[in-house]
């Protein structure tokens, strides 16, 4: 892994490709905006919606009840039976549209999904927000490895509610829902990053009832600019007017303050208008991302570590092995961390304290003041 400030040659590789193929799938959109004056830095509400148990085959409608997980306050001899390391990495995957038939490489189908979510489960892996793994506050049980799971675009095959109120089965919340029922404890969480007309709905009572659906239920809504500027293009009045615009939309619709942002095409502004991504104000209303993401193509740093940077962090894109994606999408990510257990983010059960091997003491950022374990 790279430690850089710079992103890495293979994410600036995977960032050409995403932005080359994202040209080619994206519709566009229009709406105009109203002028509805917010103001705030933007923080995310934590998501706590937990899993439940499900009869296989059940339709989900929403995240299952289920009592919150009990307090724990974790211990050296309780780190060392876990084998926590909370300097390891985190996969956060990166996923573009979910359609029955693939038209792009960009592309899962709700089956792929279902699939890798599964995979995921198997594996000991517990979801969490980009908003949660950017604040370093992941409570996830002892044992487990967090993982981030954010989907870019805010299209239909994202999340669409039935005649009934209930989530569409095949769409990727539909899925989520479906596959943490089978699996307790796979909390159904993920991070949307969405454009001016949120999944395909031009209506904005419909949007505010579909923004609103997801907020309720533990996901976060967040931004992803309002027209899907390429932002190395533009000013940095021009960002921050890109960025505000589809923050205001999105507090109109019931969304928090967006804690995190997703560049579209992965790409970073120039140097000169770089904070603009990051922190920034247009006619009067401001906005603070704790958390930046780009578009490929490596497994995040601990949001402990050293190398973590909140400005520039890496996601994988989901996908198999074939083609340019040999080294850069999930697949092969998941199998590395698989067969390096030690270099994976594994919880100790307490989001209050930081636990990790003696060894890596040094590499724990210095901003954070967490209760150190070492073991």
């Amino acid at each position: 892994m790279r430690s850089s400030a710079s992103p890495s040659r293979g994410v600036a590789i995977a960032n050409v490709l995403v932005m080359i193929i994202a040209s080619l799938v994206l519709l566009p959109g229009g709406g105009d905006e109203t002028r509805t004056e917010a103001t705030g830095r933007g923080r995310a509400r934590p998501a706590d919606v937990r899993g439940g148990a499900g009869e296989p085959g059940a339709e989900a409608t929403g995240p299952a009840d289920a009592p919150p997980r009990k307090r724990f306050t974790a211990t050296v001899e309780s780190a060392r039976k876990a084998k926590a390391n909370e300097l390891g990495l985190v996969p956060v995957l990166m996923y573009h549209r979910i359609v029955k038939k693939r038209t792009s490489s960009l592309d899962r189908t709700p089956k792929q999904l279902r699939k890798e979510l599964e995979r995921l489960a198997r594996a000991g892996y517990v979801p969490v927000t980009a908003a949660e793994y950017a604040s370093g506050r992941i409570d996830i049980p002892a044992g487990a490895h967090p993982v981030v799971l954010t989907f870019d675009d805010g299209t239909p095959g994202h999340f669409a509610l039935d005649a009934s109120g209930r989530p569409h089965p095949d769409t990727a919340v539909g899925v989520l829902l479906d596959v943490a029922r089978r699996h307790p404890g796979f909390r159904p969480v993920a991070t949307f990053w969405v454009n001016r007309d949120p999944f395909g709905l031009k209506d904005p009572e419909a949007q505010a009832k579909a923004v609103g659906w997801l907020v309720r239920n533990g996901f976060e809504v967040a931004n992803h600019t309002y027209g899907h500027a390429d932002l190395r293009r533009l000013s940095r009045r021009k960002i921050a007017k890109e960025i505000v615009r589809q923050e205001r939309l999105l507090r109109r619709l019931g969304a928090p303050p967006s804690a995190t942002f997703a560049l579209p095409y992965g790409n970073l502004p120039g140097r000169k208008n770089r904070r603009a991504a990051h922190r920034g104000s247009w006619d009067g209303t401001r906005y603070d991302f704790s958390g930046v993401f780009l578009a490929g193509a490596e497994p995040a740093p601990s949001p402990h570590s050293k190398d973590f940077r909140p400005q520039q962090i890496p996601r994988i894109q989901a996908n198999g092995k074939g083609g340019e994606c040999r080294r850069w999408c999930s697949a092969y990510w998941l199998e590395w961390l698989d067969r390096h257990p030690s270099k994976r983010y594994t919880s100790d059960g307490d989001p209050d304290h930081v636990s990790i091997p003696k060894r890596l003491q040094g590499n724990i950022a210095q901003k954070r003041t967490k209760r150190i374990l070492a073991y």
